[in-house]
């Protein structure tokens, strides 16, 4: 299913995405050396609940993990990428820690991931991840306006994640998002310009290039949702949720205060 907002249902999607950048900018400044992920996910459930939204992944069961996964909030560190499954791990310096998070509010759902490095260090490895990860991103971004097709966003984004050197899994992606969390279109992290659905106003889409040092192989961990790199080396990820208007692309999961692109 693709789903198409009206101008009337816009506003609630908007108060979903704010909602799901404030409380991961909340839980990244807690997020210090010795913070349990454990914390970090009833952090999320407290501030879900006080919202009076809900989380998408307390009941979700796909076909591919091992559902339901039973938590408000994806934790992946360092070598763990996506679908990070909360567990009894204390974080140190120098992690580098995925949040992953989606919610419904008011009906309409919204999604985003921040990838960020623990404490005062900073690994180099660790920092070119993340940046070019949130410059794949800016760049599906940018190439999302009415008319454009799919293809055009999965160049984007997979032409710098390639020129930064990193190998590109097409398995997991971005997707359509509405008044549930996963929609089509499927939106790959590499593509063909001119390929593909053609955007249109009211569209949602959460675009999510992620990337791993050396390798595009994944492994599952026993608790059958993590998702780490083969080779056990590290990763990153970066999400936002768009709306495609008129005039291009408006990002909904910013913090409150943010001006949206």
């Amino acid at each position: 299913m693709i789903e198409i907002l009206t101008a009337t249902e816009l506003p609630r999607a908007r108060a979903a995405g704010t909602l799901v950048a404030d409380i991961l900018h909340t839980l990244r400044g807690r997020a210090t050396a010795g913070t349990n992920l454990l914390d970090l996910d009833r952090w999320a459930a407290e501030m879900i609940r006080a919202a009076g939204a809900t989380s998408c992944y307390v009941d979700y069961a796909p076909s591919f993990g091992r559902g339901p996964f039973g938590h408000h909030i994806c934790t992946a560190v360092n070598d763990a990428v996506l679908h990070g499954l909360p567990h009894d791990r204390v974080l140190a310096d120098g992690d580098l820690l995925t949040l992953d998070l989606a919610v419904v509010h008011h009906g309409y759902a919204a999604d985003s991931a921040i990838s960020f490095i623990v404490g005062p260090s900073r690994p180099a490895e660790s920092v070119a991840l993340i940046e070019t990860t949130e410059r794949a991103l800016a760049a599906g971004i940018a190439a999302a306006r009415p008319g454009a097709r799919l293809g055009d966003l999965s160049h984007a984004i997979g032409t710098v994640l390639s020129e930064a050197g990193y190998p590109i899994n097409l398995e997991f992606g971005g997707h359509g998002i509405g008044s549930t969390m996963h929609q089509d279109p499927h939106v790959a992290n590499d593509g063909r310009p001119g390929r593909g659905y053609a955007l249109r106003p009211g569209l949602l889409l959460a675009l999510e290039p992620w990337v791993m040092v050396d390798t595009d192989e994944l492994v599952t961990d026993p608790d059958g949702w993590t998702l780490r790199s083969a080779t056990g080396c590290r990763t990153a990820h970066s999400e936002h949720t768009i709306a495609i208007t008129e005039d291009g692309a408006e990002v909904l999961t910013l913090p409150s205060g943010s001006v949206a692109g």
